[in-house]
């Protein structure tokens, strides 16, 4: 346990934030896992329909700063992709 008080606002915030990050991440991922999922099963309306949503929650991620842009870029092309293949 830490010392002083400074040191104690420190563990409170880092442990509000992990929290809070880990939350936005866990969605993010299982926004994308919807989408591969809806794109390996061919619903080409449900896909799209999620690949909005998915991309809406990624750049939420970036902007709250929980996520690096060039990641969220990564994976909103990684799904794009899904759809493309699914749709050829």
């Amino acid at each position: 346990m830490p010392n002083k008080k400074s040191a104690e606002k420190r563990v409170k915030t880092a442990e509000r934030n992990r929290l809070y990050n880990k939350h936005w991440t866990s969605m993010c991922k299982t926004a994308v896992k919807s989408v591969l999922k809806a794109a390996e099963a061919g619903d080409k309306e449900a896909a799209r329909k999620v690949f909005d949503r998915a991309q809406s929650v990624i750049d939420k991620a970036v902007v709250k700063g929980v996520m690096h842009k060039n990641t969220a870029a990564r994976r909103k092309e990684l799904m794009a992709r899904s759809l493309k293949a699914m749709n050829a």
